[in-house]
């Protein structure tokens, strides 16, 4: 069987044999005995609640067949159905950092789309605008084209805007969003989402013994989620939290919140900040007498910065993100081509595609089901495996890093590489 490179499904060891094609190399795109009496043993955790999910709206007008003013490809046999894909980005934002980030995730797309080798897949592209209204038209207007699938918006608030007028038409959404409250009934956050990175660090500290866990997160939509999923991810360990406090990242004041979190006495603290706040938090709190030689320090994605590794205060912290070596290759071949070093978050647009591209050979406009997104077994993306949650979140497979003494940042704990449980 021949191979095509983009996204691969992750395939659980007992279907080894049947889905060998299923692999694909990471380049291609594409988790005592003694004297102290018998401690009583620790009480189970109650099982998690299952996560809420939208109702399904049923679609008053399916996109079902081809239509007068879906866009064609002029080497494509007329009986032939072509597999369009909608793009909707920023691209005349007020921001010209959004703006750039928007084009390079284009760009992104486009790489995808040319490993893909693929003739009858084609990108149409809309813009978002600053969100709502605009977004709301450009959607509009690729459901017009006859866009199967959509990918982006890059805000939420656009998400919530194009989300009605495409589940109206049974068409989903590969969002860029980190707002979860944005996802499900066809809406789907192909992002770094906070509550992987906090779950994989915190049960990775609490399997290296440390329990008694402390957070600084700040007073914002972000903090706000990296504060619910540290709550659930330390009951989830089985450890307990001594203090949670918060801070205003504008003002840049916090004296106050390290003095309490090192008064609490934690072994582990989550700081939920990057830049060069995250290396003024380190310092205090070394002097309030819990830096990272008396306490484990932990971080979030926030922390992939080299700016990290240069800061002294934070030696020997840990952190969760994408494997760096798996990402090593789309690097590459993004400067290669571009001339430039891609964002971070330009694999996402990348991964989007490839996925699109491995469930494109399905029948036209049935295949991008919520069965085929959500496969539990999950992708192989660019820098990692990843899968849709039935909540329409996405889970990441993360490695753990450690910013070294000198300099720069060590895996201490690999990715994963299935989402397939050990021993089972």
């Amino acid at each position: 069987m021949n191979h095509r490179p983009g996204i691969v499904p992750i395939v659980a060891p007992g279907a080894w044999l049947r889905r060998l094609c299923a692999i694909v190399s990471l380049a291609a795109i594409g988790v005592v005995a003694g004297c102290m009496p018998p401690q009583p043993p620790r009480p189970a955790m109650p099982p998690p609640a299952p996560a809420p999910t939208r109702p399904v709206t049923l679609a008053r007008h399916p996109l079902s067949g081809e239509q007068r003013g879906f866009v064609r490809l002029g080497n494509l046999p007329q009986e032939q159905t072509p597999v369009r894909i909608g793009v909707l980005l920023p691209f005349s934002n007020g921001s010209a950092s959004t703006r750039t980030l928007a084009s390079n995730l284009m760009k992104a797309a486009e790489l995808a789309l040319f490993e893909s080798k693929r003739r009858n897949m084609l990108l149409m592209s809309a813009d978002e605008g600053s969100g709502g209204a605009d977004a709301a038209a450009a959607a509009r207007t690729l459901l017009a084209e006859g866009a199967e699938i959509i990918i982006g918006p890059l805000f939420s608030q656009s998400v919530s805007a194009v989300a009605p007028i495409a589940r109206d038409h049974a068409v989903p959404v590969i969002s860029f969003s980190t707002d979860r409250r944005v996802a499900g009934d066809g809406i789907y956050l192909l992002s770094f989402m906070p509550a992987s990175e906090v779950k994989r660090i915190v049960s990775y500290a609490a399997q290296q013994g440390h329990s008694g866990f402390a957070a600084m997160v700040p007073q914002t939509a972000y903090g706000d989620r990296v504060a619910e999923a540290f709550r659930d991810s330390v009951r989830e360990a089985g450890a307990r939290i001594v203090d949670l406090q918060s801070f205003v990242p504008e003002n840049g004041e916090i004296s106050q919140p390290s003095s309490q979190v090192a008064q609490s006495k934690p072994d582990a603290i989550l700081i939920a900040q990057g830049g060069a706040l995250l290396g003024d938090i380190a310092s205090t709190l070394a002097a309030d007498g819990a830096g990272s030689q008396q306490v484990q320090l932990l971080g979030t994605g926030l922390w992939d910065d080299p700016a990290t590794a240069q800061e002294p205060d934070l030696a020997g912290g840990w952190f969760a993100a994408p494997d760096p070596d798996a990402e090593h290759s789309f690097d590459v071949r993004f400067r290669e081509i571009y001339g430039s070093n891609p964002p971070a978050l330009s694999v996402l647009a990348y991964d989007a595609v490839s996925l699109i591209s491995l469930l494109a050979s399905g029948p036209p406009y049935h295949r991008f089901t919520p069965e085929a997104l959500s496969d539990p077994s999950g992708f192989s993306g660019a820098d990692g495996i990843f899968r849709f949650d039935p909540d329409g979140t996405s889970e990441r497979g993360l490695a753990v890093l450690k910013v070294e003494p000198g300099g720069g940042f060590a895996i201490i704990s690999p990715a994963p590489r299935t989402f397939q449980a050990s021993g089972s």
